[in-house]
């Protein structure tokens, strides 16, 4: 698959699975764990934060690799982590993955995520021990 046709499964993914909440799209663009561990990860977020979006800011592909750079946003209306609805919002969250394609499908994916910013935004604090 060529690099634009990589990338077009990451927009599909976001476009998609994300944005229109079209969790079946997850069979035709993706495989294996990855596409198993994406729809546990997809639906329980989307429902904690039922008007999540997620903008693709830059997507970069070269042989089988995509790095896709996201910034996100939602408001905090269900349980998320065992933590219960804020009604906090949190705002351009930066989100930095590489997806990994083969076979014209995505089958991995490794990602760092602003997630302090994103409960200090949504005002939770996280206490050790």
């Amino acid at each position: 698959m060529s690099a634009e046709g990589n990338k077009r499964l990451v927009r599909r993914l976001v476009d998609e699975a994300v944005g229109k909440r079209n969790l079946d799209v997850l069979d035709q663009i993706a495989a294996g764990e990855f596409a198993e561990s994406a729809k546990r990860w997809v639906s329980p977020f989307q429902s904690a934060f039922p008007d999540f979006e997620m903008e693709i800011v830059d997507l970069i592909a070269e042989g089988e690799k995509v790095v896709a750079c996201f910034k996100c946003s939602g408001t905090h209306r269900g349980e998320w982590l065992a933590i219960p609805a804020t009604g906090r919002r949190f705002e351009n969250v930066d989100e930095v993955y590489i997806f990994v394609v083969e076979d014209g499908k995505l089958v991995s994916a490794l990602g760092v995520e602003d997630n302090l910013s994103r409960l200090r935004q949504l005002g939770i604090t996280l206490r050790a021990g």
